[in-house]
């Protein structure tokens, strides 16, 4: 019997476990639960919708007839499809032997623990499966084990996983911190709307400090704050693989925000922060500055309310690195005052252009060094600071930025605007 074959048959015997009587009944009776239709038949000879067909009258469930359809496609969405535990399994038993899927969307289906240690153990034989969507499924605490058992193997193929709002208490932090500590798998992870606080963080804090693979991580919406934020922090310093890191809707404070800042100082690698609505105030808006004031890596800051002093600071940092992107939604103090207008970047160029009867090709040749109509976003945004010919300052840059970089590309495209 091959190996596909024995995960099925034990996916099949998963939760059947009965007391020793009940087994004697089970083996007496010809017309038990795991029969199939045709004697001469065996799951090991099964595929594709004949195996889910026949899963699904095994465990009880109605087929899902989008999985049927789809089932030879690399994207495959069951969101909000109800299928509970036993309509996982039935999905596990089905994907034990696919080869074309490759991204799996499961969000919001009660799966529970009992339809993850499913899934688990198929992903333990499907190495096709790249991208997992198992958000806001109710997996709780046993779940949590389940999956750190798959990251500490480096079994699966998963580099994307999705597990956000799965009721993950404080406890599951350390499961997920020291499996991921050797999983070098695992690209992508998702763990935001969960309930991780201050002991929570240490353990991240920790994983970050020695996980060597993860690039994007997601812990917004949790409860990390005071050591928890500080280990953050610390383990962000000696990262050398996270690129994206979200830590917003957290409760970090002026401790978290030092910790972070000083961070900045040493981490070259993390190119996109965001800490919107973690109680900063002046002072931890201005640590986190100091630490922007040496990092010469970071493309974006995400930030809901700043201050007058942060943007003080900000300018200068801006003008050693022009590349930063500072993303904020309002200045505290002047929320109640109508926004400063500024003259629109656009019209002040074509002005000069006009002025000096240049063409707007003229203007950007200099920084569109083999004559693509495109430009780096970094570059443009140096050049523009540091060009004097025409005014403009960081916000009006910014505002340049992101109509001619509309699809965040990291490209600034102006052939739109050229008349060819």
């Amino acid at each position: 019997m091959s190996q596909g074959s024995l995960s099925v048959e034990f996916l099949l015997l998963a939760d059947q476990s009965n007391s020793p009587a009940e087994e004697k009944t089970r083996a007496d009776s010809s017309d038990t639960d795991l029969e199939i239709e045709d004697p001469e038949r065996s799951f090991a000879t099964m595929k594709g919708a004949e195996l889910y067909l026949e899963a699904c009258k095994l465990v009880g469930v109605v087929p899902v007839s989008y999985f049927l359809r789809n089932m030879e496609e690399p994207y495959v969405n069951l969101n909000h499809h109800g299928l509970g535990p036993q309509g996982a399994k039935a999905i596990a038993i089905a994907l034990v032997s696919n080869t074309t899927i490759t991204h799996l969307e499961l969000e919001d289906n009660w799966i529970l623990a009992e339809g993850v240690t499913c899934l688990v153990q198929m992903l333990r034989e499907n190495c096709y499966i790249q991208e997992l969507n198992i958000s806001n499924n109710h997996i709780g605490t046993e779940g949590a084990e389940a999956i750190s058992r798959m990251f500490l193997d480096n079994i699966s193929s998963l580099r994307a996983v999705q597990l956000s709002g799965n009721n993950f208490r404080e406890e599951t932090a350390q499961y997920f911190a020291e499996a991921l500590v050797g999983n070098y798998r695992v690209k992508e992870l998702d763990l935001s709307h969960n309930e991780f606080s201050e002991k929570g963080g240490e353990h991240l804090g920790q994983m970050l400090a020695n996980n060597e693979a993860l690039e994007f991580l997601n812990l917004s919406w949790n409860h990390l704050r005071m050591k928890g934020a500080v280990a953050l922090g610390t383990g962000l310093r000696v990262n050398g693989t996270l690129k994206i890191l979200d830590l917003s809707w957290n409760g970090f404070g002026n401790e978290g925000a030092l910790a972070l800042g000083e961070a900045l100082k040493l981490n070259n690698i993390l190119v996109q922060l965001d800490i919107s609505s973690n109680h900063i105030n002046n002072e931890g808006a201005g640590k986190l500055a100091k630490g922007l004031e040496v990092n010469g890596n970071l493309k974006i800051l995400k930030n809901v309310l700043v201050n007058g002093s942060f943007l003080k600071l900000l300018d200068v940092v801006c003008q050693v690195h022009p590349e930063l992107d500072v993303i904020y939604g309002g200045v505290r103090g002047f929320i109640s005052k109508k926004p400063e207008q500024r003259p629109d970047p656009m019209k002040l160029i074509q002005n000069y252009l006009d002025e000096h009867k240049l063409r707007l090709w003229d203007f950007f040749r200099n920084m569109d060094k083999n004559g693509s109509m495109k430009i780096p976003v970094a570059e443009f945004r140096k050049a523009m600071m540091q060009q004097s010919r025409i005014p403009l300052d960081r916000a009006q840059i910014g505002e340049l930025v992101h109509k001619l970089d509309r699809h965040r590309t990291g490209m600034v495209d102006y052939r739109s605007l050229v008349d060819t």
